[in-house]
């Protein structure tokens, strides 16, 4: 079954950085799209960037758009998020999401989810 476990959250300062991790088993991790999407406190998802199966194409959220870094490694199926120039704003937990195509960055199965990685900015 599809497992998505995320991990390298924490407590930074405004400006810090964070690299996020999340390692994908259970599917063909180098065919599909990954994404990263976020949920603050009581608010909705939200879709913060998405890659495709060979990283032909990668999109970011406005917000975090020069700040952040998506990447993947499909040798061991492992989806990444840099993330530099933090904001209090960008405080949220933090999922791995799998694609339902090799291409599009924007969609992602609703079906699996991780347990998310706690990112808090504060001062």
């Amino acid at each position: 079954e599809v497992q998505l476990v995320e991990s390298g959250g924490g407590l930074v300062q405004p400006g810090g950085s964070l690299r996020l991790s999340c390692a994908a088993s259970g599917f063909t991790f180098s065919g599909y799209a990954m994404m990263w999407v976020r949920q603050a406190l009581g608010k909705a998802l939200e879709w913060v960037s998405g890659i495709s199966s060979v990283s032909s194409i990668i999109y970011y959220q406005d917000s975090v758009k020069g700040r952040f870094t998506i990447s993947r490694d499909n040798a061991n199926n492992t989806l990444y998020l840099q993330m530099n120039s933090l904001k209090p704003e960008d405080t949220a937990v933090y999922y791995c999401a799998k694609g339902r195509t090799n291409w599009n960055v924007r969609t992602y199965e609703n079906d699996y989810w991780g347990q998310g990685t706690q990112v808090t900015v504060s001062s």
